[in-house]
């Protein structure tokens, strides 16, 4: 009797366990997602902050993007978040 109750033990702990291990696996997969998709706004940020020089305000980037100005303030003050973390970095070094 003792032996079918210490299989059913195991039983449930390892499917305790390999629950835990997809749940590891997952949480592992949506932190290397969000690298990526912070290093693609950071990146988008970039190409906005450009585009507001060449086409010279927000408002005409806005338009020539297709993008609301609201979009075009955000990744600005995202650009410059990361260039003032990279002087600072830099200056740190």
């Amino acid at each position: 009797m003792s032996v079918q109750s210490s299989d059913k033990a195991l039983s449930r702990k390892q499917r305790l366990q390999e629950k835990q291990r997809r749940q590891l696996a997952v949480v592992d997969t949506v932190d290397k997602a969000e690298a990526k998709v912070r290093k693609a706004e950071v990146e988008l940020a970039g190409a906005v902050a450009e585009a507001v020089q060449v086409f010279g305000d927000e408002q005409s980037a806005s338009e020539g993007l297709d993008m609301p100005v609201e979009a075009i303030r955000r990744f600005l003050g995202m650009a410059r978040e990361e260039t003032a973390g990279s002087g600072e970095a830099a200056g740190a070094s």
